[in-house]
């Protein structure tokens, strides 16, 4: 059973990640590491139905048929994430939104959904601010573990899904057991709210 709650006011919930360049070359001047050193990523939730979230998630669905075929690509529309059992996180960097990513949850688990990033903004930090905020809104909801669907074919979501400690598991849900899919979960602790 699908734990339904109220739909998030998007000033529910906002987390602003101010990006670190501790890793950066000193002699990198490529305008992407400019861009990391002075820019501010805002994560926060908003409506997949909202002109920017539509975007991203038209772009992602653009990626997605780029590589995949429709009968291996298992997305969700804006509209199907307009659901009050679903979260949806736009990161805006400098008030451009450039990435996205839906948390479902699905009563048991949370599944997540959608993570995507512009091409203008990867390797920036957006896809890893995106999934801490989404681990975060997960242990609000007081979820304990997070699985979801992704294309082998995908190797840097894969890459960033393990760096978060996702690992290999089984199909789930009513997902077909196709070889172009791959399985990842991982368990996470819940918040305790103090009273």
């Amino acid at each position: 059973m699908l734990r339904k709650y109220a739909a998030a006011n998007p000033t529910d919930f906002s987390l602003t990640f101010d990006a670190q360049v501790k890793d950066k070359p000193p002699h990198d001047d490529s305008p992407a590491s400019a861009k990391r050193a002075d820019m501010t990523i805002t994560v926060r939730t908003e409506s997949p139905t909202r002109p920017d979230s539509r975007a991203l998630i038209d772009a992602s669905q653009k990626a997605l048929l780029e590589v995949y075929p429709p009968e291996e690509c298992f997305s969700l529309s804006a509209g199907e994430l307009a659901t009050p059992n679903t979260q949806f996180l736009v990161a805006r960097v400098d008030g451009r939104a450039q990435g996205c990513v839906a948390l479902v949850d699905m009563g048991q688990y949370g599944e997540v959904k959608r993570l995507f990033v512009r091409p203008e903004a990867r390797g920036m930090g957006v896809g890893r601010a995106l999934m801490a905020a989404l681990e975060g809104t997960a242990r609000d909801l007081g979820l304990t573990c997070l699985r979801l669907e992704t294309g082998r074919a995908l190797t840097a979501a894969a890459r960033l899904y393990r760096e978060f400690g996702f690992r290999e598991c089984g199909t789930f849900g009513q997902y077909p057991e196709i070889p172009a899919c791959l399985f990842m979960e991982k368990r996470i602790i819940a918040r305790v709210r103090q009273t």
